[in-house]
């Protein structure tokens, strides 16, 4: 296993579709497209672009993934993963002034509130392309990432990614008892590095 590593991310370029999308607007008029810039303007402010990963050994066969540190049974994840030596597993954050923000806006104004948890929730995919990008420029040829929680792959995998990667440490990512984390803008996943 390669030691975990943490990085910061410049802002990624802001795709104003999949806030729409994650917004439910299907037709922004001038209205909606002002909130959103008024949103991005005190989103900009507090947004922080975060990551921590690291690379393990990766064996999967019959159902069951093996990372040498820990093993998850998941028929999906091994399909992904087949034919993979190695995985990069991350987690990705937008920080908690985000989470503030939405927090403040529920009660001052819904419909802010309503832009900026979908400005969260594409700030946190931006960043995790951002960062499959990065691998992809270090001679990474990559599998489609997969979360814990997505297809059959448990939720609780997420107990292992916070200790293998100390993500409150290195994030100030926290997990609590019901396993949603908080930040609630960040994302852990597993990405299959194929071999050469």
């Amino acid at each position: 296993m390669s030691m975990v590593q943490v990085m910061d991310f410049a802002p990624p370029p802001v795709q104003e579709r999949e806030i729409y999308r994650y917004a439910g607007c299907r037709e922004a008029d001038e209205g909606v497209r002002t909130l959103l810039q008024a949103c991005l303007g005190e989103a900009g402010k507090v947004l922080q672009y975060r990551v921590c990963w690291a690379k393990v050994a990766c064996h999967a066969e019959k159902g069951v993934c093996d990372f040498g540190v820990f093993s998850v049974a998941s028929e999906a994840l091994a399909k992904n993963l087949q034919d993979c030596r190695e995985a990069v597993l991350f987690a990705a954050t937008v920080g908690v002034g985000m989470d503030r923000l939405i927090a403040r806006y529920q009660r001052l104004s819904p419909a802010k509130a309503v832009m900026l948890q979908a400005i969260g929730a594409e700030r946190a995919e931006s960043l995790c392309n951002a960062f499959c990008d990065w691998l992809q420029q270090q001679n990474q040829k990559l599998r489609p990432r997969f979360s814990p929680g997505y297809g059959d792959v448990p939720l609780s995998v997420q107990k292992d990614f916070f200790i293998l990667l100390q993500c409150e440490k290195n994030l100030g990512l926290y997990l609590n008892e019901s396993l949603l984390m908080s930040p609630s803008k960040s994302v852990t996943a597993f990405i299959g590095v194929e071999g050469e």
